[in-house]
This record gives C-alpha cells, sequence and structure tokens, in this order.
C-alpha cells in the first residue's frame, strides 16, 4: 500500500495526525461549511434542482472525495461551471437523464484514474478553460436577472437556452419588482463591501441574513419578493433514495453519455487545477490519479444521494487551506457539519430571498469569469490563442459546453499543426566560392552529382508534401538527406519518403540518409523503410554520408 498510485492522501497523513492539527481541521471545516451553506442552495437553484439537492451534493461528495481523495485540502461540491450543464440536462432529460450522466460520469472518471490519465488533462489549451470559464460566468450572471429584478414569466416560458432567458427577460420586464431590485442591491453591496472591512465571517451569509430580514419586517416587501419557501418545497432530513423509477434502457444510456463525457471532462479540469492551486497553498503535492477516483466515486455518491455534478471547489479549497485546514479531515468534518445543517436546521431556508441568491450568484460568476486573464490574452497572446479563447467563450455563451470544449480543440489543434507546419523545412545546400565563404567549405566540398537536402522539423501528415520540394538533376547520382532537426516522423510523411526512395532507385540515385534521429529510425524500422534503402545507407554524420558519396 505504501507505493500504491491511488493511495488516498488521508492513508498519508494519518501516521503523523496530532491533536493540534485535529483543532485547526475543525476550525477550517466549520469555516468552510458556513462558506458552502449559501452557495451550494444558490448553484442548486441556478442548476434547475430543488435548493436541497447543493447541500446533499455537498455533504456526499464532500465527505467521500476527501476521504479517498489525492489532495490533502481539496473541497468537494456543486460548482459554478456546472449550473449550467445540470440546468441544461434537466430541462431537456429530466432528473433521469442527470442520473443517468452523472453515474456515467462518474464510472469515467474512475477509469482514467485507473488507467493513469490525470496527467493528460495538461494537454487541454489554457485558452479553452479560460474561455468556457468566461463564458458559463456570463451565461450565470445573464441566467439571475430575472430573480434580480423580481420578474415573473408568462405561463409556459420556460428558458433554457442563455439566448432564451435573455429574450424572456425583455419580454417579462413589464412585472419588475422594484422591492426586489432594492433587496438585491443591498445583498450585492454587503457582498463587495463587507470583505473589505471583516474577513472572519463569510459576506454569504451576512447578505442572507440581511436579506431575509428585510422580506420579513420591511412592509410590502413580503407581498412583492418571492423567497425560496415561495417556489420551492424545502425537505429536512436525509433524502429517500429510489432508483425504481431510473430509466436504464440502452437508448437512456445512449442519450446520456455526451452528457457524461462533458461532465467527466470538466470535473477532472476543475478538480485538478483546484489541486494546483492547494499545492501552492500548503506547500504538498497531489496525487492526481487518485483525486479522478475520489472524484467519480464522489460523483455517483452525490446523486445516489439526491445531488447534482461535484467537483473540486476553488474558492472553498482555497478558504480551507487559509484557515488552517492541512488534512482531508477538514473535507470531511465539513460534510458533517453541513449534515447536521441539514437535519436540523434547513427549514430556515426557505426564508432567503430570491434576489439575495441572485446576488451570491453576481459574486460567483464575477470570481469565476477571470476578466483581467481574459484581457491580458486578448492584449499578449498570439492571434491564434486568442481566436481559440475567443470562439470557446462565444460559443459556451451561444450554445453549450459540450460544443464549445470540441470546435475549441479542434481549433487549438488545427492552428498548432499550422503553427508547427511552418516550423518544418526542406532546403538543398548551396554551392559558395569556399573564397567568399570560408564556412561553406564543408558544402563546396559535395561534388557536382551529389545533392544534399536539409530537413528540419517535425515531418507529419501537415508538411508531409514539403518532401516533394525535393529534386533530382539529370546528372544526380547520389542523394543526401541531413535529418539531425528532425525529431519526429508520422506514416504520411514515410509515405512520402518512401515514393522518393523508390523514384531514387528508379533513377539508379543512391539515397543516404544523415543523422536520424530515434523516434524516426524506429518508424522507418518497423515500417520496413530502413530495409528498402540499405543499413549501409544510414550514416550517424553529415561528414560519414558525405565521404560514402564521394567514393
Amino acid at each position: 500500500m505504501k507505493n500504491f498510485y491511488l493511495k488516498p492522501k488521508l492513508l498519508a497523513v494519518l501516521p503523523a495526525y496530532s491533536k493540534q492539527q485535529f483543532v485547526k481541521d475543525l476550525v477550517a471545516g466549520v469555516i468552510v461549511a458556513i462558506i458552502a451553506l449559501p452557495l451550494s442552495i444558490a448553484l442548486a437553484l441556478a442548476s434547475g434542482v430543488e435548493p436541497a439537492c447543493g447541500i446533499y451534493t455537498a455533504i456526499a461528495a464532500g465527505f467521500v472525495v476527501s476521504l479517498l481523495g489525492g489532495s490533502r485540502v481539496q473541497i468537494a461540491g456543486p460548482t459554478a461551471a456546472f449550473a449550467t450543464i445540470v440546468a441544461g440536462i434537466v430541462a431537456t432529460q429530466g432528473m433521469n437523464g442527470l442520473f443517468l450522466a452523472t453515474v456515467l460520469a462518474g464510472v469515467m472518471l474512475i477509469l482514467m484514474g485507473v488507467f493513469k490519465l490525470g496527467s493528460l488533462i495538461k494537454f487541454i489549451p489554457n485558452t479553452i478553460t479560460t474561455g468556457f470559464t468566461a463564458g458559463i460566468a456570463v451565461t450565470i450572471f445573464l441566467g439571475q436577472i430575472k430573480d434580480f429584478l423580481g420578474l415573473t414569466y408568462a405561463d409556459g416560458v420556460k428558458p433554457v437556452e442563455t439566448l432564451e432567458k435573455v429574450e424572456a427577460n425583455v419580454a417579462a420586464l413589464g412585472s419588475f419588482s422594484w422591492q426586489a431590485l432594492v433587496v438585491g442591491a443591498v445583498c450585492l453591496a454587503i457582498l463587495i463591501i463587507y470583505p473589505k472591512f471583516e474577513k472572519r465571517v463569510p459576506p454569504s451569509l451576512i447578505a442572507v441574513v440581511v436579506g431575509a430580514l428585510m422580506v420579513a419586517f420591511i412592509p410590502g416587501f413580503s407581498e412583492n419578493v418571492y423567497t425560496i419557501g415561495d417556489l420551492y418545497t424545502i425537505p429536512s432530513g436525509l433524502p429517500q433514495v429510489d432508483l425504481s423509477g431510473v430509466d436504464f434502457s440502452l437508448s437512456a444510456i445512449g442519450a446520456a453519455l455526451p452528457n457524461a463525457f462533458t461532465i467527466a471532462i470538466l470535473a477532472a479540469i476543475e478538480s485538478l487545477l483546484s489541486c494546483v492551486v492547494a499545492d501552492s497553498m500548503v506547500n504538498s503535492r497531489h496525487n492526481s490519479n487518485a483525486e479522478l477516483v475520489a472524484q467519480g466515486v464522489g460523483n455517483i455518491a452525490s446523486v445516489l444521494f439526491g445531488g447534482i455534478p461535484a467537483t473540486g471547489a476553488i474558492a472553498r479549497t482555497a478558504a480551507n487551506a487559509k484557515n488552517g485546514g492541512r488534512t482531508p479531515i477538514a473535507g470531511m468534518i465539513h460534510a458533517v457539519v453541513l449534515l447536521l445543517v441539514l437535519l436540523f436546521l434547513m427549514p430556515y431556508a426557505g426564508l432567503i430571498p430570491m434576489p439575495t441568491i441572485a446576488a451570491i450568484l453576481f459574486m460567483v460568476a464575477y470570481n469565476m469569469s477571470e476578466w483581467r486573464k481574459f484581457a491580458r490574452i486578448v492584449k499578449t497572446a498570439p492571434k491564434s490563442d486568442t481566436l481559440v479563447m475567443v470562439v470557446t467563450f462565444v460559443l459556451t455563451v451561444v450554445f453549450d459546453l459540450v460544443v464549445a470544449i470540441a470546435v475549441g480543440m479542434v481549433l487549438a489543434l488545427v492552428l498548432f499543426l499550422k503553427r508547427t507546419s511552418e516550423e518544418t523545412s526542406v532546403f538543398g545546400w548551396q554551392y559558395i566560392d569556399p573564397e567568399t565563404d570560408a564556412e561553406s567549405i564543408e558544402r563546396c566540398a559535395v561534388p557536382k552529382d551529389v545533392r544534399v537536402y536539409e530537413i528540419s522539423g517535425p515531418l507529419f501528415f501537415g508538411v508531409a508534401d514539403k518532401i516533394s520540394d525535393i529534386t533530382l538533376k539529370d546528372y544526380t547520382r547520389c542523394l543526401i538527406l541531413r535529418m539531425r532537426s528532425v525529431p519526429s516522423l508520422d506514416a504520411t510523411a514515410l509515405g512520402a519518403l518512401e515514393t522518393l526512395a523508390k523514384t531514387c532507385e528508379k533513377r539508379q540515385v543512391r539515397l543516404i540518409l544523415s543523422h536520424v534521429n530515434t523516434q524516426p529510425l524506429e518508424v522507418m524500422k518497423k515500417s520496413g523503410f530502413y530495409e528498402l534503402v540499405g543499413e549501409q545507407n544510414f550514416c550517424e554524420h553529415i561528414h560519414e554520408a558525405l565521404e560514402k558519396a564521394s567514393k
């Protein structure tokens, strides 16, 4: 178990665990639970599910991920990144579709960890994560305007897409409630101003209390401002797990697979990014594969417990580290505290005004947007990177995250291949008079019937056509390809080289390859190209190749 690659971080810290550290973990766990309470409710509502589902998620996923995860201080629960995805799934496929998608995503995450794919997340460009994160922030912001202004949609109007919500908000402006705006504005001001003077008590908790008091005691506000209790049923006690109504048919599973893939990828990205942030704060190093397995199990536990998809929450993880949490026990305590709230205090959540929830989500959207980073990339990054980010951002807002990530990855790959192809060149040596250029003596020593071409950069399908730039004169008897600057070779480029070799054979021109690196040489040997050219025609250095050519 000592070197087991999926070993939970909890087992690594227990041997040296102390009473002093337990006290610190206890304080941190309680503080994080207080922060997570209003956020979990707000994110559940933004996801189109019952408010208690957010608490269920924070309890189940929070406990399991801390128990099995690969980070010392990771806090898991509902996050803003999933809000629009979950809302879309619930609106189109219902809770059954959400259940199946989350379970399948959990299985995918477990397999990613078991097969050691944690490091592959680094291949997703930062511009794509920045683009869809900013897009999700804008989507959340636009989705909360309705509650912030106290708008009421007409019967039958249930917008799902972002643009539909904008249209519905414009159409419902006649139902605007100034009382709702006042409550929302006061709560938003508290969220912005309060942290500048006091940081020990979470500002969201203060906003919730103030908002509830305004609606309860200011005349006229209770009639014109909706609360959670007005719109939703607030359960108390543990959820009842009932799988009898879940459709496990192949058609339902097939319909859930695209959403499951999106949930799995996003959960992996956000969780591992959160782990990296946490590592820098507590001077530790996370186990990415163990974390992926824990996220998979945590997501399955969440939906079995009545919750929604979960992932590592960067803000709550940072709060845990800043308040002294140093082991996974702090995350487990945070889940236990939320369980106690669920059992004894949950009915009071019905008093929270909807404009207060909107204000909290406005701040969540602002904090996750990373607009400064977005602007910096636009100003300083290459145009191709900026294009990838902006396209991903726009597609996230206009369509959804599945389309945004897919198109963003394809666009990033195409632009990467374009840049890489521009780095690959094939050029022939120029024969210069040695009296005018002493550094070219080696090139001038090449006989007239010998042609030397130098290839630089990776040889892959995007540049295979450059092999056709190699030409043979009527008097050419030997062709040397200098490949010291070719790090890699793929099948398409190899096919072009094979065509060149057969052309040389047909015209009785000897083909010699100089300084072929390890990867291209292995490809040539495996394909039979090595035997086609002949072992004697592979030289380690250009001097050896020129000597053979001169003979």
